[in-house]
């Protein structure tokens, strides 16, 4: 028996994840400061008022956006292997993770990447993301400190330098090709322990 539903009608209806998705994308293209709603409403195709219906404010979309980045981050260092083992496998560990969420959830820690804390959103989203930062950090002066990596290298030098190479994936990295996640995660993490390695 056919279907008495009307049909419906203009562009498929839209829900909140998906309103924020789009509008992370366009976040990345075009900047946050220089998104208005009315690029918004203009990319999903819907009015302003639309867009109100899902969520308060372009603030909101942003904070939804960076809590998907940060929410990521911060749990990987409450998982069993981030706090198991000496601390060159903790490190090891975070690093894989941190390379698996940000692969996952490209996008938002693109955005959380280009911040410019010209808000307070913003700000306290560098915040926290400073606060993991600073204990990855800690994680690099133990390894070092037990012998794990080499210590002829100053441990913020390293640091600096391995916070690098894992952010600017969200620069190059194409999901989807031949280089996957785990094989992403396994040259850094090469490149990065071989070369810390204590002179024998």
């Amino acid at each position: 028996m056919p279907s008495t539903a009307p049909a419906k009608r203009g562009r498929p209806g839209y829900d909140q994840q998906s309103v924020l998705l789009v509008a992370v994308d366009v976040f990345n293209r075009h900047g946050y400061d220089a998104t208005s709603m009315g690029v918004l409403a203009e990319s999903l195709g819907i009015s302003k008022s639309a867009i109100y219906h899902h969520v308060p404010s372009k603030g909101e979309l942003l904070n939804l956006a960076l809590e998907h980045a940060l929410g990521g981050l911060e749990a990987i260092l409450a998982e069993p292997g981030a706090d198991s083992g000496n601390a060159g496998a903790r490190l090891e560990f975070v690093l894989r993770r941190t390379i698996a969420v940000l692969v996952d959830r490209l996008p938002f820690v693109t955005l959380l990447l280009r911040l410019r804390g010209n808000t307070e959103i913003e700000r306290k989203a560098l915040e926290r993301r400073r606060n993991f930062d600073h204990q990855v950090a800690e994680l690099v002066s133990a390894a070092r400190d037990e012998g794990s990596l080499r210590k002829d290298i100053d441990p913020r030098t390293v640091t600096r330098l391995v916070f690098g190479t894992v952010n600017s994936i969200v620069e190059w990295y194409k999901p989807g090709g031949p280089l996957t996640p785990e094989l992403l995660a396994d040259n850094v993490i090469t490149m990065v322990f071989q070369g810390l390695h204590p002179r024998q």
